[in-house]
Order: C-alpha cells, then structure tokens, then sequence
C-alpha cells in the first residue's frame, strides 16, 4: 500500500520565527514578515519579476526587466525571448524551484502586461503560481 510523506522543510519547524519579507511593503511597520517556506519562494519571485535590472545594488543581473515590455513592440518572438530568459534565470536564482507552466499575456490597448506562472519546489509538497499585471 503506497501513501504519500509529506516533507516539511526545516525552516518551517519554528512557526514563530520569521524567514522572510512579504510582498507587497503594505504592514504597520512597512514590512511584513513570512514565516512559511512557500510564502517566501513566492514573495522572493515576486521580488523577481517587479525588479529591473541593474536596480539591485551588489547583484545588478537580478531582476526580469519585464516592466521594460510596456515600452517594446510586444511580438510572439519577443514573449518566447523573454521566457526563455525568465525560466534561466530562475533556474540560476531559485535553484528549488520547478516551473510547470509559464505566459506573457500583452494587452496593447491598455498597455499592461500579464504574466503566470505555476511552479514547485524540489524535494517538497509546495506548488503554487503566481499571476502580476503590470501597468504602466
């Protein structure tokens, strides 16, 4: 008889010990913390997606320059470019995490774009996704 364990990673063994920083900078004091594993992988690639590069001091390659497509021509060649870029640098920064299904939706008329992706974590029960419209 098969039945699945699940993993706990150990960082969320002390509930009460904060592991990271929520996203968006929204609580009393500016900053909220998180204190399970999932949410900070997803606040961390958050934080990926809204930075450009070049705006992060000691690691100026960090960042997905997507806020730079509402300025482009937003071609199909130029989407496959951007998630070819995206899904290397993720695997280069969050070396954990799997990306299962990953698009770039471009609305010219209002000039935002959307991006989903849905991913999991190595060696955990942790799958999500995450959806950003960015504007301009």
């Amino acid at each position: 008889m098969a039945f699945n364990i699940e993993r706990i990673d150990p960082l969320d063994r002390q509930p009460r010990k904060a592991i990271g920083v929520s996203i968006p900078f929204s609580g009393d004091v500016v900053f909220n913390s998180t204190y399970q594993t999932k949410d900070a992988i997803k606040a961390n690639l958050i934080n990926y997606f809204l930075t450009n590069k070049r705006e992060r001091f000691f690691n100026l390659d960090f960042g997905s320059n997507i806020t730079s497509l509402l300025f482009d021509n937003i071609t199909p060649d130029k989407i496959e470019q951007i998630k070819a870029t995206v899904e290397e640098e993720i695997s280069l920064y969050f070396p954990r995490v799997l990306i299962s299904d990953f698009n770039i939706y471009s609305n010219i008329d209002s000039q935002t774009i959307s991006v989903y992706m849905q991913y999991s974590v190595v060696s955990s029960n942790i799958e999500d996704e995450i959806l950003i419209n960015i504007e301009q």
